[in-house]
């Protein structure tokens, strides 16, 4: 197995191993709900107690051997508690150190010059990434990213929602406190006087404190869909008191301000042309532009593309298996630092399961061949039948919503624009060759242009708080043009849907 950082904890009687790991940056992207494995930690030196529930993604063997969930582990509230030693992949620690990989953008943007500093975020379910802006310059002066504290309660945005009904309040004062940090370290002490956030209508409401009930269940039609605007005072930064903090509007109830922004970055407001943008993350996000508007859709991806409930999934961070090739018919991995693997990422996911396709160890319908139980990719590092139905449910919920869009346009896009880590560092034909994003070829239609676009969303954050003058009429400009479409409401949805759950034959 590979090398695992070791951590000695003393816990109190009935503590909770999850709170004990918390600060030394191990991740739970299940909330606790032990379905997703990947908080496993082994115990090497003391008792953690094992639980029936474990047993959901842990066998007896590994049980015997001293593997426990920490989410689940508890330990006895009658017996005095000894030092406990327990190891864990050392990647999951980099979040304690502030040590993500992020996909930030650093190109140069025009400029209405003024006074002061300016700062645009980026509040992501997964990461969150500030960047500090001279407003006189348009100079780029820092960036800051961390992973989304709110990720210890769930990788998916449902669980954040289901967390914030239980514990109101508490994810909104945990999200404000992080963006000031990260805030506070990008402005090294200077005032800010303008503050411009985008992210998902999730992270939208939270952030502004505004009821989340509306998103919990279906038809999932929030009525706070506008910008709302704060004083630094009001949401406790001592360092920028007086700044201006706005969270930029939402298109429809899970297509947030980050899919606005990015329309903005690629100068969709005035398109003709058909084209699109697609956010390859948690909450899949789609805007099809014609002639006529814009039509935008969420699809529940779920995590699986960012390797979260996957058996050896991680973020992108080193350690991971982020590509896979096939050589002299074996499959053949590359590890992030070029050292030794700890789990795959998403981009490696989609490559390995490409290769299986290919090589015939995986069916079109997502079953293994050959009496394979899983598909090595490296010591103690596998991809299970599990981890590929999850990315199934991922590719599916995005090609069938963009078919759908597809449907109700009346057309296809020319060019797709792939916005976030995820679609910038995917190999597009791989994603082509698991049904995930379309050739674009056939019935007198072109070939689809598929074109990373890098971070769209904290570029059009910083265009847009760099032209003041220019910010409203953009804005509104794209929300007028707008359309946002209930995907489940469409007769063909189901269908669609469960046609995408195939891969392409060979």
């Amino acid at each position: 197995m590979p090398e695992r950082r070791t951590l000695t904890l003393h816990p109190r009687p009935g503590e909770r191993l999850r709170d004990l790991l918390l600060a030394s940056g191990m991740e739970f992207p299940c909330g606790g709900e032990g379905s997703c494995g990947q908080c496993r930690v082994r115990v090497s030196r003391g008792a953690v107690p094992a639980t029936a529930a474990m047993s959901a993604c842990l066998d007896a063997k590994e049980l015997a051997a001293g593997w426990r969930l920490a989410c689940l582990a508890e330990f006895d509230s009658a017996e005095p508690c000894n030092p406990v030693e327990v190891e864990f992949p050392p990647w999951q620690g980099d979040a304690a150190s502030g040590a993500v990989a992020i996909l930030g953008d650093e190109g140069v943007l025009a400029v209405e010059p003024r006074e002061g500093l300016g700062a645009v975020v980026d509040v992501g379910t997964t990461t969150l990434v500030a960047q500090a802006v001279d407003l006189a310059s348009g100079l780029l002066l820092s960036t800051e990213s961390a992973l989304n504290a709110q990720s210890r309660w769930g990788a998916d945005l449902m669980s954040r929602i289901h967390h914030e009904l239980q514990q109101p309040g508490e994810l909104t004062a945990l999200i404000r406190q992080q963006v000031g940090e990260l805030l506070t370290r990008a402005s090294h002490g200077h005032p800010i006087s303008e503050v411009l956030l985008v992210g998902n209508t999730v992270m939208h409401h939270l952030f502004c404190g505004l009821s989340i009930q509306a998103l919990a269940a279906a038809p999932f039609r929030t009525p706070h869909l506008d910008a709302n605007t704060l004083r630094g005072s009001t949401l406790g930064w001592t360092f920028a008191p007086d700044a201006t903090v706005t969270f930029l509007p939402n298109l429809g109830s899970f297509v947030g301000s980050d899919v606005l922004a990015g329309l903005a970055a690629v100068g969709m407001e005035s398109r003709v042309m058909p084209e699109a943008l697609l956010d390859l993350g948690t909450n899949g996000e789609i805007a099809l532009a014609t002639e006529g508007g814009i039509l935008c859709a969420s699809t529940a991806a779920g995590p699986a593309f960012e390797a979260a409930n996957i058996r050896h999934g991680m973020r992108a961070a080193q350690g991971a298996i982020h590509r896979v090739d096939v050589v002299d018919g074996q499959l053949r991995a590359e590890v992030l630092g070029n050292g030794t693997a700890y789990g795959v990422c998403g981009s490696g996911l989609v490559d390995a399961v490409a290769c299986a396709l290919d090589t015939g160890m995986l069916s079109p319908r997502g079953r293994l061949r050959w009496g394979l139980s899983a598909i090595v990719l490296a010591d103690g590092v596998v991809i299970t039948q599990r981890d590929i139905r999850e990315l199934q449910l991922a590719k599916a919920a995005i090609a069938s919503g963009l078919r759908l869009l597809q449907d109700v346009a009346g057309t296809r896009p020319s060019r797709l624009h792939l916005a976030g880590a995820f679609g910038n560092y995917l190999r597009p034909s791989r994603a082509v060759r698991i049904g995930l994003l379309p050739t674009g070829e056939g019935d007198g239609y072109p070939p689809c242009v598929l074109a990373p676009a890098g971070n769209t969303a904290l570029r059009g954050a910083r265009m847009l708080l760099l032209a003041p003058n220019r910010h409203a009429k953009v804005f509104d400009g794209l929300r007028h043009r707008a359309h946002h479409v209930e995907l489940a409401a469409l007769p063909r949805f189901q269908e669609e849907f469960v046609d995408a759950l195939l891969f392409p034959e060979a």
